[in-house]
């Protein structure tokens, strides 16, 4: 994942943000769809575009922030073993 590690953390942060909480009234389609899913009324190919458009941005920060800690602690075990 390579193209993953040429994003830049901020930018995909702000955007995750916005789009979890966008529209900010009356209430985030993520949170409305999430209800939906919860309660087994997401069905409508629309509904269901709309959980994926709204959430892979979380996704991919997740992605990134997971890959990033990998990496630190794998850079800080070879550290330790050269020493």
């Amino acid at each position: 994942m390579t193209w993953l590690d040429r994003v830049p953390l901020v930018p995909l942060l702000l955007v995750a943000v916005f789009m979890a909480l966008a529209p900010f009234q009356p209430e985030p389609h993520l949170l409305e769809k999430l209800r939906m899913l919860r309660a087994g009324a997401l069905q409508r190919p629309i509904d269901i575009f709309d959980l994926a458009w709204h959430a892979a941005p979380l996704v991919l920060l997740a992605l990134k922030l997971g890959r990033w800690a990998r990496t630190a602690r794998a850079e800080q075990r070879n550290r330790s073993h050269a020493d």
